[in-house]
């Protein structure tokens, strides 16, 4: 910088303190606190305002941290000490420190925005990882290889939930001293590894990292082992946050972090995870104003443990990535601190194996194409590449792993599951019918859960909400259609794929009562209706599921619905199936009515009482 530049930022600096009532005093007292504190900042520090409006400073000729104005490990408090140090121990003013981060943050305001990144960054073609160290060290991972740097190449910041990374360190197989400390299968092991090599690349939604097992298998310590060796932090395992606030706070300041011990994740906290891994910004109000706001933006690297991962809801199952814990034994069961020693022992050559495959990955990802795009088709891709690499199938296993988390979600959902057996129950033309008609077709438990729609538009939300997890077990969902006349509802058409239907469960043999499985619902038959033996619960009709286009169910005319049944079952068919039989698939038809039917004895052809009432 030549020395008319430099005037021209001092007379710049000048003007700014001006301004702000903090001119230098008369020449005989010398420069005020503030004044001498802002040329402290100006020499040591660049600084510039974040792309989410923070002021950060940067040390010329220090490590490439971005360090906040204000805050614990803020410049506030160093330019104080350093301050003291220039004055013979006297320390500023605590007047002096407000109005000095005044005039610097109009200082930062003047820059060009910068964006400082949490523990890993992308540097053209590689990789950069923040060791976390105060003098700024990194590694850096390319197609060639990974090497140790002395000064980081891109802008970090640092958070007070970040603690340093050994430096990784080529001894031995690292890989298999990680699964030396873990209980899973190969197949899960090699997942595990695949996630944590996709765990360092920032710019890709990740999927959340499940960790499922009985009590006994080590979860929530295997989970704290797997987040540290992404992001080691003095809290490797939260609680559910309470509200949206402390959730953003908690995923702003650290790249990686777990939830512990799961159970019921409320609604609001399943849509912020999901926007988390793809990417999210909170707003709210900046601190001491009443008309400014900061926003908090992040991506983030999440893991959970939980005993039961059906009770997530569904949107949240797809973007999961289940691990299956075994039980561990007693006579192998190891004490805590044993596993930790253990685990320090092994960090650093953990580290350079994932580095040592996350590098071939980078070199191999470019000639990578899907034939099919998947949810989460950037992870999906890191994984072909690893599978490319390894000669392993993590791809297969993620699909795998992905159906079954859906399917143990809707095996959660009372709805859903009615939804299912509905179809299952319909044939391969499947349903077409109203909201209204749906919420009438299916089983209607003796109590209500409570998530069971209680009106169609309910149901609608629903049946909308769950579309992409029944496509995923084969069920396709298709709401393009409406009525062509009345009320132009909108209507619902659901089809089992061939797939599904070749594989579909079998119907349950459990014993049921006989008016359940008697119950009938009425079939036009030249002109005349017979009417079944109908059980009521709860107030409304079990047996509603029979209704055909025009009954009593349906407030459309005749000919727009319905439900597609095959030839040989009659429109009835669902309302066996709603009364009282709840079949996923159906196994026989009653030779007296024709219906669906379980059969409790090998040579039972009609429901219990049919013969009689036929």
């Amino acid at each position: 910088m030549s020395d008319d530049e430099k005037d021209n930022i001092d007379e710049k600096a000048r003007e700014i303190l001006r301004r702000a009532g903090i001119a230098e005093e008369d020449k005989g007292r010398g420069p005020s606190q503030a004044s001498q504190l802002v040329a402290l900042a100006r020499e040591r520090y660049e600084l510039f305002m974040s792309e989410d409006g923070r002021p950060y400073g940067v040390k010329r000729d220090g490590p490439n941290i971005a360090r906040p104005l204000r805050g614990k490990a803020g410049l506030r408090s160093e330019l104080s000490l350093l301050y003291t140090d220039a004055n013979s121990g006297n320390a500023p003013s605590q007047s002096a420190l407000t109005d000095a981060m005044t005039v610097l943050e109009g200082v930062a305001q003047a820059a060009d925005p910068r964006v400082p990144h949490l523990r890993v960054a992308r540097h053209g073609d590689e990789i950069v990882v923040d060791l976390a160290t105060a003098d700024g060290r990194c590694v850096i991972i390319g197609p060639d290889g990974w090497h140790r740097a002395p000064r980081s190449p891109v802008l970090f910041r640092r958070s007070g939930a970040m603690k340093p990374l050994p430096e990784p360190i080529a001894d031995g197989d690292g890989l298999a001293k990680l699964r030396n400390l873990l209980n899973t299968s190969d197949e899960g092991f090699r997942l595990l590894v695949a996630w944590l090599v996709a765990a360092f690349i920032p710019d890709l939604p990740h999927p959340i990292l499940t960790f499922r097992g009985e009590q006994g298998t080590g979860k929530s310590k295997g989970a704290a082992m797997v987040i540290g060796i992404v992001d080691p932090s003095g809290a490797p395992k939260r609680t559910a946050p309470r509200d949206i606030k402390s959730w953003a706070t908690q995923a702003f300041n650290s790249w990686a972090l777990c939830l512990d011990n799961v159970s019921i994740i409320p609604d609001w906290l399943s849509d912020a995870l999901c926007r988390a891994v793809t990417g999210d910004g909170i707003v709210d109000r900046a601190l001491y104003t009443d008309d400014d706001v900061v926003v908090l933006e992040f991506r983030r690297v999440l893991a959970m443990t939980t005993i039961d991962a059906g009770a997530l809801a569904g949107d949240l199952a797809e973007r999961l990535l289940t691990i299956e814990l075994n039980l561990i034994p007693d006579h192998k069961r190891r004490e805590e601190a044993e596993l930790d020693a253990a685990y320090a022992e092994a960090h650093p050559s953990i580290l350079a194996s994932l580095f040592d495959l996350l590098a071939q990955v980078l070199k191999v990802l470019p000639e990578v194409q899907l034939a099919e795009r998947p949810r989460m088709a950037d992870f999906a891709r890191i994984l072909a590449a690893v599978d490319q690499v390894q000669g392993w199938n993590t791809l297969g296993s993620y699909r795998a792993s992905a159906r079954d988390a859906v399917a143990d979600v809707l095996d959660g959902e009372p709805f859903a599951q009615a939804v299912v057996a509905l179809v299952d129950a319909a044939g391969p033309n499947g349903v077409k019918l109203t909201a209204q008609q749906l919420l009438d077709s299916v089983q209607t438990p003796d109590k209500l859960p409570k998530k069971w729609p209680k009106d169609s538009t309910r149901a609608a939300g629903q049946l909308k909400r769950l579309a992409p997890a029944l496509r995923t077990i084969g069920i396709e969902v298709d709401d393009s259609e409406r009525q062509p006349r009345g009320n132009r509802s909108r209507l619902y058409r659901l089809t089992a794929s061939e797939s599904r239907r070749k594989t579909a469960p079998a119907a349950p043999t459990a014993p049921a009562t006989g008016d359940d499985q008697h119950e009938r619902a009425g079939a036009e038959d030249g002109g005349s209706t017979r009417d079944s033996t109908r059980s009521t619960r709860g107030g409304r009709s079990a047996g509603a599921a029979g209704a055909t286009a025009g009954a009593a169910k349906s407030t459309a005319p005749a000919d727009d619905t319905l439900l597609d049944l095959p030839e040989s079952q009659s429109a009835g068919a669902t309302g066996a199936a709603g009364a009282g039989l709840h079949p996923l698939s159906v196994s026989a038809l009653c030779a007296a009515c024709g219906l669906p039917m379980a059969p409790l004895t090998p040579d039972q052809t009609t429901h219990p009482g049919c013969d009689d009432t036929a």
